[in-house]
């Protein structure tokens, strides 16, 4: 992915977000509805959360330092596990807390300003439509084949996927506040507003936990894709005298891999002759996958000491 797609796409769901934000926070003091106070936090977190992600992709673009020779690429995946906990805490928790406020003390939405919330939640599922678009339109420059929820698993660059899963939290959400609004409307029953507003936490809590655990494992290291750990092991064996006997691979950041890898070469009479068959092996894996931005070569012979361990493939 693009960070240019994902900024893309994060810019689109942030503008919508601020402005929806704003329209909720109105509705909800003028109607003291519940399910619109939730929703009005959960589309100020989604704002915070997506100006926490632009932050950590222009912290990631800096360069590396003694401290950190590999760079700051995984700065992404920090500021995207910070969305997480944000998302859990400040829109999920607040919202099942403002359920159960409302739930031991219902009350239905009255005054010459009814028709408020519902207004502002049709708008806002109008222009949250439209940012989920985006989002899925800059995602599918980068999916292939995959399916959605293969996507969202195995994307190395997190912002999408976030925004992916953002983007369609809040469109439920506000289904839900519409759900519970309308339903204390014709009821006069506050009831209805609370478990629409529970609703909404519950979405919340569950997608931040999604997000959590995608996040924490790209903060753990995820190795390359199948895709391209293929194309290194055809780069790799183009020479015929080249056998893996491993191979591992980890991603720096989303644009950025290490390879390492221990393999078998021509044997030669001069240091030089295998100092350039490692390069040229280097150059074929840039040419295939240019993201292999850290290249570690190990020559050894093989031998049926290590040939279980070429067997057994890439790890």
């Amino acid at each position: 992915m693009s960070a240019s797609g994902g900024n893309k796409a994060i810019v689109a769901a942030l503008s919508a977000n601020l402005a929806i934000a704003v329209m909720k926070f109105i509705a909800f003091a003028l109607t003291r509805s519940s399910s619109m106070l939730a929703e009005a936090i959960h589309s100020l977190a989604d704002s915070g959360n997506q100006a926490l992600l632009l932050v950590g992709g222009k912290r990631a673009r800096r360069q590396a330092s003694p401290e950190h020779p590999f760079g700051y690429g995984r700065e992404r995946y920090v500021y995207a596990f910070i969305v997480s906990i944000v998302l859990f805490s400040v829109g999920g928790l607040f919202a099942l807390y403002e359920a159960y406020h409302k739930w031991q003390d219902p009350h239905p939405i009255e005054g010459r300003w009814w028709w408020v919330p519902l207004a502002v939640l049709v708008g806002a599922i109008i222009a949250e439509a439209f940012s989920f678009r985006t989002a899925i339109r800059e995602s599918n420059h980068t999916r292939g084949k995959q399916s959605w929820k293969q996507f969202v698993r195995t994307a190395k660059a997190p912002e999408l996927p976030v925004v992916l899963l953002e983007d369609l939290g809040a469109l439920l959400g506000l289904i839900f506040a519409l759900f519970g609004v309308s339903m204390t409307l014709l009821t006069h029953n506050g009831i209805w507003d609370a478990l629409g507003t529970g609703m909404i936490g519950v979405l919340l809590v569950v997608i931040a936990v999604i997000l959590g655990m995608e996040t924490k494992s790209l903060l753990l290291g995820e190795s390359a894709t199948k895709e391209d750990v293929r194309r290194i092991e055809a780069a790799l064996q183009e020479d015929p005298d080249t056998r893996i006997i491993h191979l591992k691979t980890l991603h720096l950041g989303p644009e950025e891999l290490l390879v390492a890898a221990k393999i078998t070469m021509a044997r030669s009479d001069t240091g030089q002759e295998i100092a350039d068959g490692i390069n040229a092996a280097e150059a074929r894996i840039r040419a295939a996958v240019p993201i292999a931005t850290a290249i570690y070569l190990e020559p050894d012979v093989f031998t049926s000491k290590n040939a279980q361990d070429a067997g057994q493939g890439t790890r």
